[in-house]
C-alpha cells in the first residue's frame, strides 16, 4: 500500500472536500447537529423495501449509513480488518478509536436497531461497479456477503482492485451464479439505483462517506459525521434508544 497520507488520505477526504463534514473531521469534532434547525433542512430518502437492510424491520431506531466501497475510512469503520492505513491514522488521532460497526450489528442482533447501508459512489468509476455489483449479488440474496467482501479487500483507488474482471472473480469465489451475475454487471442493470442513491445522499447534504442519519420512529434524531469512534456513536445510539 502506498502512504496514506499522499494517496488514500488525500484521495477520500480531499474530494470530499477536507474538513467539511465528510469523510472524517480531523479535529475530533464529531458530534451532530445539535439545533432543530440543522436536523430539519435535511431531506433524507424515506426507508422502502428496495434498501439493503439488516435487523427487525419494526424497530424504532434506524442507523442508514451512506458509503463509498472504495473510501478507506469506511472499510476502517467496518471492523472488517484488523489494520490499515486508515485505522493506523485514525487511531494517531485518538488512540481510543475502534470502528463502530460491530457495535452497530450488536444492537442490530439485539433487536434494538435496523441498519440500512447505502451507496455514496464518488471516488470514481470502481466505486460505482462495485456498488452495481454488490446490487447483483444482492440479486442472488448475498449482498451482505459481497459487501463485507469488498470491504476487507480494498486496494487503493482506482487502481484495479474493484476492476470489473476482480468483481466478476470475487463472485464466483462467494459461490454466486457467474452468467447471471456477469450479466448484470456487463449490462447495468443497477446503474441507475447506484446514480440515484448517490443524487439522493446528495439532497441529504452529504460531502463524504462515511456518513450516517440515526432516526426513531422515521424522525431524524443525529448523524454519525465520518468515521467516528465506536464510544460516540454508542452514545447516540443509547440516546435514540431511551
Amino acid at each position: 500500500m502506498e502512504n496514506i497520507g499522499q494517496k488514500q488520505i488525500a484521495g477520500a477526504i480531499i474530494i470530499a472536500g477536507l474538513l467539511v463534514a465528510g469523510a472524517v473531521l480531523l479535529k475530533g469534532n464529531t458530534t451532530p447537529p445539535s439545533s432543530d434547525n440543522e436536523v430539519a433542512i435535511t431531506t433524507l430518502a424515506p426507508i422502502t423495501d428496495t434498501d439493503m437492510m439488516l435487523g427487525n424491520k419494526g424497530a424504532k431506531v434506524a442507523v442508514i449509513l451512506y458509503e463509498d466501497f472504495q473510501c478507506p475510512f469506511c472499510g476502517a469503520v467496518s471492523g472488517l480488518v484488523q489494520d490499515s492505513e486508515a485505522i493506523q491514522y485514525l487511531k494517531k488521532i485518538d488512540p481510543t478509536w475502534i470502528p463502530f460497526m460491530p457495535g452497530i450489528q450488536e444492537y442490530v442482533k439485539d433487536g434494538k436497531v435496523k441498519f440500512i447501508y447505502r451507496d455514496w459512489a464518488f471516488l470514481g468509476r470502481e466505486s460505482v461497479k462495485a456498488a452495481e455489483a454488490a446490487r447483483c449479488a444482492e440479486d442472488q440474496g448475498k449482498f451482505w456477503e459481497y459487501h463485507d467482501y469488498l470491504y476487507s479487500h480494498q486496494n487503493g483507488e482506482n487502481k484495479g482492485a474493484f476492476a470489473d474482471e476482480n468483481l466478476k472473480n470475487f463472485a464466483e469465489i462467494l459461490g454466486l451464479e457467474q452468467t447471471s451475475f456477469d450479466q448484470c454487471l456487463d449490462s447495468g442493470k443497477h446503474s441507475q439505483a447506484v446514480a440515484d442513491s448517490k443524487n439522493e445522499g446528495t439532497s441529504a447534504g452529504i460531502t463524504g462517506t462515511p456518513k450516517g442519519f440515526i432516526l426513531k420512529g422515521g424522525k431524524l434524531v443525529g448523524t454519525i459525521e465520518g468515521a467516528e469512534p465506536w464510544s460516540k456513536v454508542k452514545e447516540k445510539l443509547d440516546n435514540a434508544l431511551k
